[in-house]
């Protein structure tokens, strides 16, 4: 099974692909798609949408992870990556991924086994499970894999019940 993580932002989204099986994970691609501040807002979720579609295209995903938006400080930040994280969905629902949702908790949980991780820890085991020579660059695609690798977790543990 392929995996697309997201870690969706307007200005920038992350996003990981993993392929999975059994307990084997294999690293596809990562990296992240930015959009220009110059753009209008509709402008900048089509481009998300449009390199999104392209990943699905190349990659043929079966499931989206994506981390869910729990709790923001500044509402002004909270609406756009609320938006482009509905373009993601949307984008995978229409391309037929079955979405799977996690909280930041989750994620933190799935690789470190410590919900309050600190990001640098949670990057450095998305290295470790992917046996990466060097942490994700930028850290919206560590955060995108480390979405990726907490779906495989929950889908394994699905499997064995």
């Amino acid at each position: 099974m392929i995996i697309l993580g997201i870690d969706p932002g307007t200005a920038t989204t992350g996003y990981g692909l993993i392929k999975c099986n059994g307990e084997e994970v294999e690293t596809l691609d990562y990296g992240s798609i930015r959009t220009s501040s110059d753009s209008d807002p509709e402008q900048r979720l089509e481009e998300i949408h449009e390199d999104i579609k392209s990943l699905i295209n190349k990659y043929d995903p079966q499931a989206l992870a994506i981390e869910s938006v729990y709790f923001f400080k500044n509402a002004k930040s909270a609406i756009p990556v609320g938006q482009a994280r509905g373009v993601a969905m949307l984008t995978a629902v229409k391309n037929n991924l079955e979405v799977f949702e996690f909280t930041p908790l989750q994620i933190k949980m799935a690789m470190t086994g410590y919900g309050k991780a600190k990001k640098k820890q949670v990057q450095k085991m998305v290295k470790e499970h992917l046996n990466l020579e060097e942490v994700p660059k930028p850290n919206d695609a560590a955060d995108a894999l480390g979405a990726a690798l907490c779906c495989k977790r929950q889908l394994n543990n699905n499997n064995k019940e």
